[in-house]
């Protein structure tokens, strides 16, 4: 039974790893072609490569502009690409075939269970119908609520495609928008746009397995009151260290930008309090890997740009749009640490034991993740004669799929942007997805050696 679970692991690794390879080998050729771009000439094959790398990945650094590069085919394809992004490719697949009216056969059953980390496979359909339910009814939302802005603005059909472009873009975290290399710049003081993308982005990244629970929680609460029972929110613990480290991770970033920003004249400096509030609130949640900009980043001091190093490299929660090494897997680490440390014998977050093998998971999520951006931040600097501060910003940027760059993405060389496509692919499948899909080697042997002292620290 073991051996059979093992190969589903390593099929499903696979099939993340060929999927997106796949979509965005298909997508390079639409984005190539002259009938994508609006002056009808074909675009140079490192750009078509690095536009649906950042499309599928849902990163949102460009080569080239979205805005005035590419006609309404080629925004079309990009939009597609940032959906599949978004949604996965076991969930993709999964719709596809519910579409088509095809029987979901066990092996795609194993497939979504273990995509999810699901720990049984009851309903495993039924909660792939509601994740697409749920994601489109909430782009629907933020569509509309975009479209009060946009229609009066842009017209009515360009309105509209702009409202539903930008909100499937923040839901899946992609920072990819139709408005020039201003980013939303021009929307910095604009409370609807702003409050709207936020939502969207926080929505997408928190996990879809957060909004299960809190469903769940709210319909039990719901039959607790029809009885006159005692109604309270009982959250699992999954759902309490995702919302709980996203909301520290936001409020934090915005009182640290508003603190160090405060005076800057490149920043914040020139705002008023409430828009210096509204701002920082947007830089903070634009690093939960969504990409989209109010200030450039390259106006802030450098001191302020490590610290958005850390939570660019943190993320948003598992099982949702965002990238990162994410929320859970920091929390995890730091606990143990600190277990560690203060001579407790395992690791414990909020009164409750974790296994052994989560934490070890979540050391090789943050180790390989932080290995892997090392030496591509290594390779980036040897190519590229550029900045110490840009040049870590950019890939970090890559490889946890936010899309912030201090604008250096357009004169990247075409050795720079090969890296930095392979950072966005590694930094959405994930690391440790890739050295499980190349892995074909498993331990079978029950031999067991004896205990080996060494000196740590």
């Amino acid at each position: 039974m073991k051996k059979k679970k093992r190969l589903i692991i390593m099929t499903t690794t696979r099939m993340i790893m060929l999927g997106f390879f796949v979509a965005i080998a298909l997508g390079t050729f639409l984005l190539s072609l002259p009938i994508a771009t609006s002056q009808h000439t074909a675009t140079p094959f490192v750009d078509a490569l690095f536009t649906a790398t950042t499309s599928i990945c849902v990163t949102g650094l460009s080569t080239v502009s979205m805005a005035e590069h590419w006609n309404l085919f080629g925004q079309i394809v990009i939009l597609f690409l940032i959906q599949f992004g978004g949604l996965g490719i076991v969930t993709f697949t999964t719709t596809v075939l519910l579409t088509l009216g095809r029987r979901i056969t066990l092996k795609e059953r194993l497939l979504i269970q273990d995509a999810y980390n699901l720990d049984e496979l009851k309903g495993l359909v039924r909660i792939t119908i509601r994740i697409i339910k749920g994601t489109f009814f909430v782009e629907g939302i933020g569509a509309l609520l975009c479209s009060f802005r946009f229609i009066p603005q842009y017209g009515f059909l360009k309105g509209i495609w702009f409202s539903i472009f930008h909100s499937v873009s923040a839901f899946c975290n992609a920072g990819i928008d139709l408005f020039g290399n201003e980013s939303l710049v021009p929307y910095r003081s604009d409370v609807l746009i702003n409050l709207v993308t936020m939502t969207l982005i926080i929505l997408g990244g928190i996990g879809f397995p957060v909004w299960w629970e809190f469903l769940r929680n709210l319909k039990e609460m719901q039959r607790k009151k029809r009885r006159n029972e005692r109604v309270c929110f009982r959250g699992n613990l999954h759902f309490k260290i995702a919302v709980s480290a996203t909301a520290f991770l936001i409020i934090s970033g915005t009182l640290l930008t508003l603190i160090l920003e405060y005076n800057n004249p490149n920043s914040l400096g020139s705002l008023s309090f409430g828009e210096k509030l509204l701002a920082s609130l947007f830089q903070s949640v634009t690093l939960r890997t969504a990409g989209f900009q109010t200030i450039p980043q390259q106006c802030f001091r450098e001191g302020t740009s490590m610290l958005y190093l850390l939570f660019m490299f943190i993320g948003g929660s598992p099982s949702g749009t965002a990238g990162g090494i994410k929320t859970v897997t920091m929390v995890l680490v730091l606990t143990s640490v600190l277990a560690t440390v203060s001579g407790k014998g395992n690791t414990q977050v909020m009164r409750r034991k974790i296994a052994p093998k989560d934490v070890q998971k979540a050391f090789a999520v943050f180790g390989i993740g932080l290995g892997v951006m090392f030496l591509l931040v290594t390779a980036l600097m040897v190519v590229e004669n550029a900045d110490f501060l840009d040049s870590i910003y950019e890939m970090v940027s890559a490889t946890a799929t936010v899309g912030l760059s201090r604008n250096f993405t357009s004169s990247l060389s075409v050795a720079g942007k090969f890296l930095v496509i392979l950072g966005m692919y590694l930094g959405r499948i994930g690391p440790i997805t890739m050295a499980l899909a190349i892995n074909t080697k498993h331990d079978n042997s029950k031999t067991t050696y004896p205990a080996g002292k060494i000196l740590v620290g």
